[in-house]
């Protein structure tokens, strides 16, 4: 997570992880239908129009770190070294997030997000803006005028290797399995 610098920035980050937390803690305890907005905001101290003002709906409060994810993955592109090849730093930085969600404590969020439609739903539209932002990275990495078919494909590839390696017996071994099938439709591409 990107840590904000000023005060006022540090005191909006606190806010906001406290009402995730909150979130959270709540919709585990009591199943995340059960929980409303209000409930959110009464428990973590918080005006309904301040935890509208750091998460959009309710279902953004179960995937906080959506920002981040999305961050990270871009700066995999962008802030390598200058003769790193692209895929394995996308494979180091797709390691260290599947290894995040894979955790034994993540296991009753993601149980709680694959028994609920809004959740699965919301789940499957950040993962087609984090592949689109993924793909105008890699297009903007290459110099290209535009985010091409093999970008948005190869991006696709990468943020579906999230989920798959995330469900998989082994993980990392999963992740490994998945890049080099993108490797090798990498190179492909011949970009």
């Amino acid at each position: 997570m990107i840590e904000p610098s000023g005060r006022r920035e540090r005191k909006k980050a606190a806010t906001r992880q406290k009402i995730a937390d909150t979130a959270l803690r709540l919709f585990l305890e009591r199943g995340y239908d059960a929980v409303g907005i209000r409930d959110v905001a009464a428990e973590a101290d918080v005006a309904v129009t301040t935890l509208f003002s750091h998460f959009a709906s309710k279902e953004a409060l179960v995937f906080e770190q959506d920002e981040d994810f999305e961050h990270r993955l871009a700066q995999a592109v962008t802030d390598r070294a200058p003769h790193e090849p692209l895929i394995p730093a996308l494979r180091h930085e797709m390691q260290a997030l599947v290894r995040h969600c894979a955790a034994d404590s993540a296991a009753p969020i993601w149980r709680m997000i694959d028994a609920s439609p809004a959740l699965r739903q919301y789940e499957e539209s950040m993962r087609l803006r984090h592949a689109e932002s993924l793909a105008t990275a890699i297009a903007a990495d290459l110099d290209l005028p535009r985010t091409t078919t093999a970008c948005r494909t190869i991006a696709r590839f990468v943020i579906d290797a999230h989920s798959l390696a995330r469900e998989a017996a082994d993980p990392e071994a999963a992740v490994d399995e998945i890049f080099r099938m993108i490797e090798a439709a990498w190179e492909v591409t011949g970009l």
